[in-house]
This record gives structure tokens, sequence and C-alpha cells, in this order.
């Protein structure tokens, strides 16, 4: 069953917003940074979900594990050109 919180909609400078209890943020793990997307009558409040934030964690693990390797390692598609005019 959903928790239901009834709240009053505050003037906070020249906006408004909601206070949100102490006990709610603590059971929604919502950090800092939040992301609001509206729907019709509704706003729904999650957190942010950083893209790449584990990246360095999954790659080191990739690495570990020897699944970092060239799929198309085989190929050669160097022209002309990159044998005689590219400089490393």
């Amino acid at each position: 069953m959903a928790t239901k919180i009834k709240t009053r909609i505050v003037r906070i400078g020249n906006s408004q917003g909601i206070r949100i209890p102490k006990y709610v943020l603590e059971q929604t793990n919502l950090g800092e940074e939040v992301e609001l997307e509206l729907q019709e009558d509704r706003i729904i409040i999650r957190q942010v979900n950083h893209s790449r934030h584990d990246w360095d964690e999954k790659f080191m693990a990739m690495a570990e594990s020897g699944d970092d390797k060239l799929l198309d390692n085989d190929i050669h598609l160097s022209t002309e050109w990159d044998e005689t005019e590219w400089e490393w």
C-alpha cells in the first residue's frame, strides 16, 4: 500500500516548493540532485541517474577478466594514406 502524506506548498523566495519530511527522504534514498517528471496531474520525483557513473569499475572488471579485447582485431582496414602519411 502506498504511503500518503499531506503537505502544503510554501513560498521559497520568488518560487514555491514543498517540504519533504526527513523520514521520507531516508526511505527513498534521494540525493542532493533530483529529476522531476510531469505526468498529467502528477509530479514524479526520482534520483538522478548519472550515466557512466560506474564505468571505471566496469572497465577494470572487464580488463581483469580479459573481456576487453577488440572483437575485430583481425580486420585490417588501413589505406595507403594510413601507411605513408599518418604520423604518431
